[in-house]
């Protein structure tokens, strides 16, 4: 690539929500080397992230078509973030700016998913979020991810700002679990709730706080008497209310049928220093958070609610072994997601391909 004008990278999403997809668009555009290329993004539909992907030095195209937006921001490096599978109206636009522009295109494959069809062919680059999703993508089609048709790339977390919010790490003294997710019945498992009742009573002032609840567990609570144990608390829209969220815990309780292509609620909880526990998911679901969750090592895989209770209790118990354990994980959370340093790789990435497509001078 020459030196020049920087590279123009427009990252399009179907909303600006507080969903993780969200999330690793906007630190994404905050951590690219803005020396180096011109970040914006493109939803149909507003959201809170919004401004701070604009407060994070990225131009936002929203409400708009994408074909007006890609006319207007003229991107040599389209980001795409979606599913995997067969979408033709969300691709239709981005084809027919290809088919006129020098573009390099990529997609995060969300849930490892495929895309057979003649419009799937204008992404030039297809990153899967987790090994895990990379694997069983070769599983279902035999295709193997190699590069640069295909490659893995970790989604990215502050963890900078975790480490800098939460200097002495969670606390440890109290014996507080608590989990986080969207308030969608998808995201719950029968874990999170039947292993309630054990803990309060075999846990003297064990206490439970949940960001997302549903009524179904609301319910649940209400017809076991739980609710001094149990607490239902609102969304959080920064990491800042995040990391006084977690700071609050003796660990991350994730418990979620669907399972996790990636597990970013769990990266972070890690990057705070927090042990987790968590499941494994049946048959092909989603399995990344077993990839990030090392049992015995950053926090425990249990398959029942009364394994999934006396790992907890055996946390509440041993203070120092849950506070090694969330150092080991903080440790792998920084290695492994650090978002200077994946932004990084997308960026060198984002050059490879756009040197290989139009030769060694790029675009």
């Amino acid at each position: 690539m020459s030196d020049g004008p920087r590279l123009r990278v427009l990252h399009v999403l179907k909303s600006l929500g507080l969903g993780g997809t969200e999330k690793v668009a906007q630190l994404f555009l905050t951590h690219l080397d803005h020396g180096r290329f011109e970040t914006a993004a493109h939803s149909p539909e507003d959201g809170p992230r919004a401004a701070q992907i604009r407060a994070g030095g990225s131009a936002t195209y929203v409400g708009m078509p994408l074909a007006r937006a890609l006319a207007a921001f003229r991107p040599q490096i389209i980001h795409l973030h979606r599913a995997g599978w067969p979408e033709p109206d969300f691709l239709r636009p981005v084809r027919d700016y290809a088919a006129r522009n020098p573009v390099a295109v990529f997609e995060t494959n969300v849930f490892g998913r495929y895309d057979p069809t003649p419009m799937g062919r204008v992404i030039d680059t297809h990153l899967f979020v987790s090994r895990f999703c990379a694997e069983r993508f070769v599983r279902h089609t035999g295709v193997r991810p190699l590069w640069p048709a295909c490659g893995v790339l970790h989604n990215p977390v502050d963890t900078d700002f975790f480490a800098a919010a939460l200097p002495h790490g969670p606390n440890f003294s109290a014996p507080v679990l608590g989990r986080v997710s969207r308030a969608d019945p998808g995201k719950w498992s029968r874990l999170a709730l039947d292993i309630l009742p054990l803990l309060a009573r075999e846990v003297p002032g064990f206490r439970y706080r949940v960001i997302g609840g549903v009524p179904e567990a609301e319910a649940f609570v209400h017809g076991q008497g739980l609710e001094n144990s149990v607490e239902f608390l609102p969304p959080v829209a920064t990491d800042a209310e995040l990391a006084a969220f977690y700071g609050g815990l003796f660990a991350l309780a994730h418990a979620n049928d669907a399972g996790e292509s990636f597990g970013l609620v769990i990266a972070e909880a890690m990057a705070c220093g927090l042990p987790v526990v968590t499941h494994p998911s049946a048959g092909e679901r989603d399995n990344a958070q077993l990839e990030l969750v090392e049992h015995g090592v950053t926090g425990f895989v249990a398959t029942t609610a009364r394994e999934y209770a006396d790992a907890a209790r055996w946390l509440f118990e041993r203070p120092d072994e849950a506070r090694r354990m969330g150092l080991a994980g903080k440790k792998r959370a920084t290695e492994w997601f650090r978002a200077q340093e994946v932004a990084a790789r997308l960026g060198a990435m984002y050059l490879d391909v756009l040197a290989r497509k139009f030769g060694g001078n790029g675009v």
